[in-house]
Formats: structure tokens, C-alpha cells, sequence
């Protein structure tokens, strides 16, 4: 961090292109920005709440919104404040700390979702042992570790990527501290910097997608022996949520992550970062909400309620 001396601020530029579109901007990330803090702490409250929530694949649901509302924090106010007025800037420390947290909840989100897909290979893959498997305590275990991997990871690049010498460069170009734009901003070459970079990717992102593949091959060779056509589709039903994000998530991350520099382009990945940092967020709690029967059931019980104490 002594080379705060030198730079003390960055000009983040991600939106600069599109000036004549920093309101409708501004009203459609706000928009979005308040549905995903509703839609999620709506489903943490709906899971705490109800005692037939409090299993494990709820748990760790319920754990993945509120990292995802932490997530989101991170970037969303700080872009909302740049797009309404005229200074762009973000200090040294404050990029350094919003980096920090981004790649540290990004990161945990990754290992919550691969957690999850160990909690559903259980569930269908051996039924008998489940509560043994995925105990209290196991699950506490997972998301310690999903945390504990994820800050590590995230306090190793953060500082690598912050000893770099900024000495001239002080444009990021993006609309928030991701760690591609950073390093560009840099003023000597950082390829060793990159390799690390690549390395906590490849950790991160393809190993978790990894775990998450194997546990779907142990669930559909599970569920391929099932010899009711109802059994196999609820069996598969369960699983169909966890699918579409994981898709979702790692489909992004993998765009912005693991390709070559040379293919970095300002537009295409201001537009797939809008996708990672203000989309999925929203889409999470909305497909668990909606594809989800415990969870719907739970939030009709309750709207009931509420709806039968407003008529009295």
C-alpha cells in the first residue's frame, strides 16, 4: 500500500461512453438494486421463519442471498453514486477495500453453490445416510470453509494487485475495481501478477464448477435408475433451481475470467460485468422463489396470514 503516495484516487470510467444514458441507467440499476434486496432478505426472512425451511439446502440458500446481498453492496451503491454526478473518482484504499470484498464474496458465492450441489448428491444419491452426511454441524463446517477460502483467496490477489507501482495511469476502465481493469492501470508490466490472477480463477471458478459437475454425474446416474417416470422427474425438480443459477454464475465468471487478455474489451465487458454484478443477483431469490414448492408454499402460508389479519 505505499504506493497510495503516489496515486491517491482512480477515475473509474466504465459508464463514460454513454453519457446520454447515465439516468435511465441510474433508474433501471436502482429499480433492480431494490428488487434484489427485497427478493433476498424476503427469502432469508421466509426460511427463518418457518421451521420446515431449517434443512440444510435451505440453510445454505438461505446463507448464498445474504452473501449475495454483501456482494452486491460492494459495487451497486458505489455505481449508482457515479452515474448521477460528475465525479467519477474512488481512492486508493476504498478500490482497494471494494476489490476486496467483491472477490471475497465472489468468491465464497462459488464454494456456497458447490456446496449445494454436494447437499442435492446426498439427498438423492444416499438417502439413508442424509441427516449423518449433512448434519448441523457439517453444514456450519462448509460454510465456514466456502468463507474462509473465499477471503483468503481474495486477501492474497487484493494485496499483489495493490503493491503494483500506479504511478502515471489513474483511469480504470470500468465501473468498478475488478482486477483486469486494475492491473491495466498500472504502469509496469504485471504478467506475473496475471499468472496469479489465473491461478485463483482456475481454483475459484473451474474447480468449483468441477466439484459441481461431479456431484450432477453421481445425481443423474442416480437418477437415470429410478424406474418411475414421476420419481425420476421429482427427484430432478429439486435440483432444477440450483442448475440455473450455477449456469448462470459460472457462465459469466468464466467469460470474464478465463480468456486471454488480448480479447478485453471496455463495452463487451462493462456489459457482461452488468450481467454478473446487478443481473444474477436478482435472479437467484426470483428462480428459488419461484421454482422452488417449499419456498412458494411458505410465502403463500405467510401472505395468507397476513392477508386474513388485514380483513379482521
Amino acid at each position: 500500500m505505499m504506493n497510495e503516495s503516489k496515486v491517491m484516487e482512480f477515475i473509474l470510467i466504465g459508464f463514460s461512453e454513454f453519457p446520454e444514458l447515465q439516468i435511465p441507467l441510474f433508474v433501471f440499476f436502482f429499480l433492480t438494486y431494490l428488487a434484489t434486496l427485497t427478493g433476498n432478505i424476503l427469502l432469508m426472512t421466509i426460511i427463518r421463519l418457518h421451521r420446515h425451511l431449517h434443512v440444510p439446502m435451505y440453510f445454505f440458500l438461505s446463507i448464498l442471498s445474504f452473501s449475495e446481498t454483501c456482494y452486491t453492496l460492494a459495487v451497486i451503491p458505489k455505481m449508482l453514486v457515479n452515474l448521477i454526478t460528475e465525479e467519477k473518482a474512488i481512492s486508493f484504499t476504498g478500490c482497494a477495500v471494494q476489490m476486496f470484498f467483491f472477490i471475497g464474496f465472489g468468491g465464497t458465492n462459488c464454494m456456497l453453490l458447490t456446496a449445494m450441489g454436494y447437499d442435492r448428491c446426498v439427498a438423492i444419491c444416499k438417502p439413508l445416510h442424509y441427516k449423518v452426511l449433512m448434519s448441523d454441524r457439517v453444514c456450519s463446517h462448509l460454510v465456514a470453509f466456502a468463507a474462509v477460502t473465499g477471503f483468503t483467496l481474495s486477501l492474497i490477489v487484493t494485496y499483489f494487485i495493490f503493491t503494483l507501482p500506479f504511478c502515471g495511469g489513474k483511469e480504470i476502465k470500468h465501473f468498478f475495481c475488478d482486477m483486469t481493469p486494475v492491473i491495466q492501470a498500472a504502469c509496469t508490466e504485471n504478467n506475473g501478477i496475471e499468472t496469479v490472477i489465473f491461478v485463483f480463477c482456475i481454483v475459484v471458478v473451474f474447480g468449483s464448477f468441477l466439484l459441481i459437475l461431479l456431484s450432477y454425474l453421481l445425481i443423474f446416474n442416480t437418477i437415470l435408475k429410478i424406474p418411475s417416470t414421476e420419481g425420476k422427474h421429482k427427484a430432478f425438480s429439486t435440483c432444477a433451481s440450483h442448475l440455473t443459477v450455477v449456469f448462470v454464475h459460472f457462465g459469466c465468471a468464466s467469460i470474464i475470467y478465463l480468456r486471454p487478455k488480448s480479447t478485453y474489451s471496455l463495452q463487451e465487458d462493462t456489459l457482461i460485468s452488468v450481467t454478473y454484478t446487478v443481473v444474477t443477483p436478482l435472479l437467484n431469490p426470483m428462480v428459488y422463489s419461484l421454482r422452488n414448492k417449499g419456498v412458494h408454499l411458505a410465502f403463500r402460508k405467510g401472505l395468507g396470514k397476513k392477508l386474513s389479519t388485514w380483513m379482521r
